[in-house]
């Protein structure tokens, strides 16, 4: 018998089968083979059709149930992830009234603006422990301003994964994690954030039905599973946004748990159990998967634009044939590639520079002595140091890191990068095989089994090495310090 997990990313579907006993991942697969489109009708906007979501998901169980041999029968849980932040709006049918806006539009960011100098920065901070920003009630506010008419006909808004769990159930609903990556919920009264809809002047019947992150949201209805290929009554267990959900899928659960992404752009994902906002500006603060009023467990995102994508500039334009190649010849640099130094701040504004679009810095070459291999090692460097500026920003906002945790990404399978980030923030990393799809596969389990077996199967079944810091940090330190500096120059030009 099996799990099936799904993940709603905005370039592709995937889903992925677990074994319900052991937790051991049968297969994934991904849909559609090439990337999902985007749809920019302006500069800064990106639409997707959330129907083309449900019907890639239907072919990927399709997909899934045809190479591994597994009748609609044998699945009895599904798990869901989703790219965040995104929004739906249907009628009083359920049928969407335009494209979903997703998670890299940036059309509200002005509206979120407003409202947090408007309402009070004080108040967001210590209610919504956010600025309103770009979220989804933003978005939301956009469609009243700018669609009346259709937002007029606004039955219910919805999340990428609520609106997937509607296609399977027919029943609309959220939870508690998903309305705060919205920012619709108000942490110090536990509850919606009225005050913010009553700003916005949303309708507070627009939002759906709440219900636990963990355990029985919904079935799979008889048309549900005449699309999908599901058996009717295949209950939806758990649902969650990709961040959250990747810390589940990394067993980050507990304060001074972090769980790190590495790939084109890079995340810190703390867990504490503090409401606090010092940095909301620089750092998103979200309802964690197992967040309750009695024990509080918040996310604290901090996210790094300019992460892989700098080494994958590297590689298109340098004379090199692979990673490996650039991570061999990086090798052969010492720590703080000989003075060589990179800001790989090349991927729009960041939000943790408090959103200064810096773009990417090259500093100290010299022209007799420094090679393809100097730049490879300093782009790993100058990504590896950003995390570790970012790790300072999270301390500060009161993280205490106790253990990090990563999915075999791009940037940490290099072993320059990783040492280079456990030695400065003097923390070990442990590196798993793993993906957001499995993870909410086994999620469809743990109201049933808890999260002491789930963290069992992540370790029987997911566990490859620890990176350790290095024993001599001085030169690490000197580099990082000389990074610093330029980052510095930089940002006061």
């Amino acid at each position: 018998m099996y799990y099936l997990g799904l993940d709603i990313g905005s370039s592709s579907i995937k889903a992925a089968l677990v074994d319900i006993i052991t937790g051991k991942s049968i297969g994934v697969v991904h849909e559609p083979e090439k990337e999902m489109g985007m749809l920019s009708v302006k500069n800064g906007w990106a639409e997707q059709n959330p129907d083309d979501w449900w019907q890639h998901i239907c072919n990927a169980i399709l997909k899934l149930k045809k190479k591994y041999a597994i009748s609609k029968t044998e699945i009895k849980g599904i798990g869901i992830s989703y790219q965040m932040h995104g929004l739906v709006v249907v009628d009083n049918n359920g049928q969407p009234l335009r494209d979903a806006i997703i998670w890299c539009d940036s059309r509200a960011v002005e509206i979120g603006n407003e409202a947090f100098q408007t309402i009070g920065e004080e108040k967001c901070i210590s209610h919504v422990l956010n600025s309103p920003a770009n979220f989804t009630a933003s978005k939301l506010k956009w469609v009243k301003d700018n669609e009346p008419e259709l937002y007029a006909k606004t039955y219910k808004f919805m999340l990428p994964g609520d609106y997937i769990a509607y296609k399977f159930s027919n029943k609309i609903n959220t939870t508690i994690s998903g309305l705060s990556e919205g920012i619709f919920w108000d942490f110090k009264n536990d509850t919606i954030a009225e005050f913010l809809l009553d700003y916005y002047k949303i309708d507070k019947n627009k939002i759906p039905a709440i219900v636990d992150t963990f355990g029985l949201q919904s079935v799979v209805d008889k048309n549900g599973a005449s699309q999908s290929g599901l058996a009717e009554g295949t209950p939806i267990m758990y649902r969650a946004g990709d961040q959250p959900n990747n810390a589940l899928t990394l067993n980050v659960f507990n304060p001074g748990e972090v769980a790190a992404t590495g790939g084109t752009s890079g995340v810190f994902y703390a867990v504490t159990d503090n409401l606090s906002g010092k940095e909301s500006t620089r750092v998103n603060n979200f309802a964690h998967v197992n967040y309750t009023k009695l024990e509080p467990r918040i996310g604290k995102l901090l996210n790094i634009n300019g992460a892989g994508i700098q080494y994958r500039w590297l590689l298109n334009n340098l004379d090199v044939s692979s990673y490996e190649q650039m991570n061999n010849l990086a090798s052969e640099i010492p720590v703080g590639s000989e003075g060589v130094c990179i800001l790989p701040f090349g991927n729009g504004a960041e939000r943790m520079l408090n959103n200064i679009d810096l773009g990417t810095s090259l500093f100290n070459i010299n022209l007799n002595n420094h090679h393809k291999g100097h730049l490879c090692r300093a782009a790993l460097e100058g990504i590896a140091f950003s995390f570790v500026y970012g790790m300072e920003i999270l301390i500060s906002d009161g993280i205490k890191p106790k253990v990090i945790r990563t999915g075999n990404d791009n940037l940490f399978r290099s072993e320059i990068f990783a040492t280079t980030v456990a030695t400065l923030i003097g923390q070990e990393i442990e590196i798993y095989n793993t993906t957001g799809a499995i993870g909410a596969a086994r999620a469809a389990g743990i109201s049933n089994e808890g999260f002491a077996k789930h963290g069992k199967m992540i370790m029987d079944n997911d566990y490859i090495k620890t990176i350790v810091p290095s024993n001599n940090k001085k030169p690490y330190l000197k580099a990082y310090n000389c990074w610093t500096k330029e980052l510095k120059n930089k940002l006061q030009q």
